[in-house]
């Protein structure tokens, strides 16, 4: 091999080697994966009682759980296992449970997620009442409370059953919306 054919393949292969290093230093840089795992929580609380407060200062929701987690990304809390209480304008207050709850940033709305069972004491003019339903969404501002899961409401003489159901606390009413059906125990008298 003679020494111009030598000398040509140690240019060649820098040339090739320098081609190929600002290829590399000149391609574009990929960017790292956008899904950095579940949203992390900001602070957890354990074994802890929660307050909400209405615009006039009064409570619209009082909570105790074993465990919440605060959403760094949105504000919105996450509640482990929930026991409730939403007091009542007039009457008493509805006690309830559930398996898990959501508290949206302002604290305008929770939603109840699982098994929900909520309970009211008698009034003068209304029997204690028992709501056995799921999924319920309650919208604290209105007095509003929506599922639309299967829903059972139980008063003194009265087993009702449906498909959804509609709670409006300031004007003390419940609808039921499909699939209803109701069970009513007369007492019987003795002779």
């Amino acid at each position: 091999m003679s020494q111009r054919m030598l000398s040509l393949i140690v240019i060649l292969a820098a040339v090739a080697g320098a081609s190929q290093l600002l290829v590399w230093w000149l391609r574009p840089s990929v960017a790292p994966p956008s899904f950095a795992g579940p949203p992390r929580s900001s602070y957890t609380l354990h074994n802890f009682s929660l307050t909400l407060l209405d615009s006039n200062g009064r409570p619209s929701l009082i909570l105790n759980a074993p465990q919440l987690d605060r959403r760094n990304s949105d504000a919105s809390l996450f509640i482990d296992q929930p026991q409730f209480v939403l007091p009542q304008a007039q009457g008493p207050a509805w006690k309830g449970t559930a398996q898990y709850a959501w508290i949206n940033a302002p604290g305008t709305e929770i939603r109840l997620n699982g098994r929900v069972r909520m309970q009211q004491a008698a009034a003068k003019d209304r029997p204690r009442t028992r709501i056995d339903t799921a999924n319920v969404t309650a919208w604290l501002p209105q007095h509003l409370m929506r599922s639309a899961a299967t829903t059972v409401i139980r008063q003194p003489g009265v087993t009702l059953r449906g498909v959804g159901f509609v709670a409006n606390s300031a004007t003390h009413t419940m609808e039921l919306l499909a699939h209803v059906h109701g069970l009513y125990q007369t007492s019987r008298s003795t002779r």
